[in-house]
């Protein structure tokens, strides 16, 4: 087969190109390290802020017995009559003060439902659930309100920090489902148009306790 002089001219050159490596134009986009600037401020700080721009509701609590009071506080100042939670070192802390509204069944019907958490990830304000916790994957999506209860522990500066921890502890038994909830449910899908609680609770309240 002849080949013109034009494409001949191109051939020598693609082969003389192939025959030199080219460098990566961006070498440092190779790396491993985060693209995230270090935090300026302490993890916690960074977690309330971030959470509180997603319009979710922050109460720092110095020990478990002001988690009780300010908990206790909350429920009766809204008047929720059934607080569903099912997680038994939760109940222990909070059973006094929550006398009479304390359920662990009938999810659908309660005012507000009350859960742990793996982590927190302070960079976005994400809170770490997974199917290991014994209140399990739906706890805090079928009720119209999500509380929270987690310690200063847990706060982790990125997700990949979080997923890092999570294999870390439970190690070939990794759960089945972890989420991320990032603020209460949210939606624009209508015309646009933010919506609150469409697809999940319409508030998240953390307690962050000290320890």
């Amino acid at each position: 087969m002849n080949i013109s002089p034009s494409k001949e001219t191109i051939l020598k050159k693609i082969r003389e190109a192939l025959s030199h490596s080219t460098p990566l134009p961006f070498p440092q986009s190779e790396g491993t390290g985060t693209v995230y600037q270090p935090l300026g401020q302490e993890p916690e700080i960074e977690f309330a802020e971030q959470f509180t721009k997603l319009q979710g509701k922050f109460i720092y609590c110095i020990n478990r017995q002001e988690l009780a009071f300010q908990l206790g506080s909350l429920v009766r100042k809204q008047d929720w009559q059934k607080v569903y939670c099912v997680e038994d070192k939760l109940i222990e802390s909070m059973a006094p003060q929550l006398e009479g509204r304390l359920v662990k069944t009938d999810l659908s019907q309660s005012d507000v439902a009350i859960t742990g958490c793996e982590y927190l990830v302070a960079r976005t304000g994400s809170i770490v659930m997974s199917s290991a916790q014994a209140s399990g994957r739906s706890t805090s999506v079928y009720a119209p309100i999500h509380i929270c209860i987690a310690y200063t522990s847990q706060v982790v500066y990125d997700l990949k920090d979080a997923l890092l921890a999570a294999k870390e502890k439970y190690g070939n038994e990794i759960p089945s489902f972890i989420t991320f909830a990032s603020g209460p449910s949210r939606t624009a899908d209508i015309e646009k148009t933010l919506v609150v609680g469409v697809h999940g609770p319409k508030e998240v309240y953390l307690f962050l306790v000290e320890a």
